[in-house]
């Protein structure tokens, strides 16, 4: 005996012919009726009468209806109970290109183990075409990507704008850079540059702002964690954008500052995306939320900010989108 052979014999029962559950249950007729001949057989009595216009349960089936509807209520509790534990105490894995962790990432995870403190989160660092392979197969339930405001959104991923922003150029304070108040591409070349390596959206925008031209000494690595590690230690000069620079510890502590691209207005963003289709366990469900929710404060905040901000050169040359 299978589930479906009693859901059938339920469906049948309720819609009054074998047409209607077939297709309200999404399989063909004969399908249906031979499941639950199957049945019938297995139990030896008929459950339905058969007739022209449809079906109806016989006098052993209105006996045996109320203990087919038990089992199905009681396989549904089951179901619950399961499904409730499987999406508090699983643990939710969150796929990163870590252009977000300072003011987003970190303190949206801190927020949600406050209230889950049952599951565990997992945060992968990976490129785009990694997160969306992992989104994909189910190895991640959310992905934070970056991409530009004009490229086109993957159709089988939910996509949400969380932050905007524009590239910068991220220096350290005695950089000849920092002196200026906004950095143009031969600028750029004038000094060591940390290049993202390719699979990174800084990757691909940098080499569209240079359009062919190359800088005398560069270094690759991966993320903007690292790229900003690198300037803070006197490497060089990294793009980036300006949400994963702004409020960073290391620009906090004087370590590392930023100034804006002359003639340059791209719009940066840092989108959540999850799979279209299939189900969301809760925990991620509730993750994602805090993630928009936190997003809009920042947003916000910094409109706040800029609208404040003292026109000195310095503090223009932070404001500035």
């Amino acid at each position: 005996m299978r589930t479906e052979q009693l859901e059938y014999v339920a469906a049948v029962a309720r819609l009054g012919s074998f047409r209607s559950a077939a297709e309200q249950l999404h399989i063909s007729q004969p399908a249906l009726s031979e499941t639950v001949r199957k049945l019938e057989r297995e139990l030896g009595v008929d459950l339905l009468d058969r007739h022209r216009s449809g079906a109806r349960l016989s006098d052993e089936g209105r006996e045996l209806l109320p203990h087919i509807v038990n089992v199905l209520d009681a396989l549904d509790g089951l179901r619950r109970a399961a499904d409730d534990h499987h999406h508090t105490v699983r643990m939710v894995r969150v796929g990163t290109v870590n252009a977000g962790t300072v003011r987003l990432l970190t303190p949206t995870i801190q927020a949600f183990r406050n209230g889950h403190d049952s599951t565990q989160v997992e945060v992968v660092g990976a490129q785009e075409a990694e997160i969306h392979r992992g989104l994909r197969d189910g190895s991640l339930d959310l992905g934070l990507i970056t991409c530009l405001a004009d490229d086109d959104m993957p159709p089988e991923m939910q996509s949400t704008r969380l932050l905007s922003g524009r590239a910068i150029v991220c220096v350290q304070p005695d950089s000849p850079l920092a002196q200026l108040d906004a950095v143009g591409v031969d600028d750029l070349l004038s000094v060591p540059l940390i290049m993202m390596r390719a699979g990174y959206l800084m990757h691909r925008l940098l080499h569209r702002l240079l359009a062919g031209r190359t800088p005398s000494v560069s270094y690759s690595t991966d993320g903007a964690e690292m790229g900003k590690l690198m300037v803070a230690e006197g490497l060089g000069a990294a793009l980036l954008p300006d949400f994963s620079v702004v409020g960073d510890p290391l620009e906090r502590g004087g370590q590392i500052t930023w100034r804006r691209l002359r003639d340059d207005d791209t719009e940066v963003c840092l989108v959540l995306r999850r799979p279209r289709s299939g189900a969301h366990p809760r925990a991620a469900r509730a993750l994602h939320a805090m993630f928009v929710e936190r997003a809009r404060a920042l947003e916000g905040r910094a409109q706040v900010d800029q609208a404040s901000a003292p026109l000195d050169r310095t503090k223009a040359a932070r404001s500035a989108p």
